[in-house]
């Protein structure tokens, strides 16, 4: 069981890693002033953090990255209902707007705008047999991808994102964030599904992305993309 203090660490690593992609070290958070802590007080709360799972150290020298167990304890108990910002309102909706050809265009602008302001791949189920992508180059600009086994293995997530849509098209129900093992797309990646509802039927919206994605942005971006689309 953690701690209070722990959590906090775990949160600050978290945070950091998510906007740095770097591994973060014990110096360099002592350095923040964030925690009244020595960097050798952090680092043993990070080697227990590690020994229950919730860190990794990619390399000896290396600070701690977050794990899948330590991505999934953020999602769960650090992320808020924020709204998404006044300019990212305004992109989406714009891109709604503007695309005035039907329910199905609206659903792929939108989908491409949120891909941009995601910086992730973003996919729209119209069924279980009817799936549209977008944002594939910003999913494989993320730094995780220079690893060639990282992005083979997500190559093979795309080649089968139908079959998995249609696997989890009548299981989603709500807005779900999936990591490592419990995301069907891959154990590698993390996505963030919902299952959207307009005037003519049901959908699922989805953001695919690394690990190290942005939750608090992209589950925001989720919720205010299942309003607009309510609305169309």
């Amino acid at each position: 069981m953690m701690n209070d203090r722990q959590q906090a660490l775990l949160r600050t690593i978290v945070t950091d890693y998510i906007r740095t992609a770097q591994p973060v070290g014990s110096q360099l958070i002592a350095e923040t002033g964030r925690f009244k802590l020595s960097p050798a007080t952090i680092r043993n709360e990070m080697v227990e953090l590690e020994s229950s799972g919730y860190l990794r150290q990619p390399h000896t020298s290396a600070g701690r990255v977050p794990t899948a167990k330590g991505y999934q304890f953020y999602v769960d108990h650090f992320l808020q209902a924020e709204p998404v910002s006044r300019s990212q309102e305004r992109q989406l909706t714009a891109a709604v707007t503007a695309a005035d050809r039907g329910e199905p265009d609206q659903l792929k602008a939108l989908a491409k705008a949120v891909a941009d302001l995601a910086d992730n791949a973003v996919f729209v189920g119209f069924s279980a047999s009817n799936l549209y992508y977008t944002g594939l180059s910003n999913l494989f600009s993320q730094p995780e991808f220079v690893e060639h086994d990282l992005v083979r293995n997500l190559s093979e997530v795309i080649d089968h994102l139908d079959r998995v849509v249609d696997e989890i098209f009548s299981v989603i129900n709500q807005v779900d964030v999936m990591i490592g093992d419990r995301n069907p797309f891959g154990h590698d990646c993390s996505a963030i599904v919902a299952k959207y509802q307009t005037k003519t039927g049901e959908g699922l919206l989805g953001i695919l992305g690394p690990m190290r994605m942005d939750y608090q942005n992209n589950l925001s971006l989720i919720r205010y993309s299942l309003t607009l689309v309510r609305g169309s």
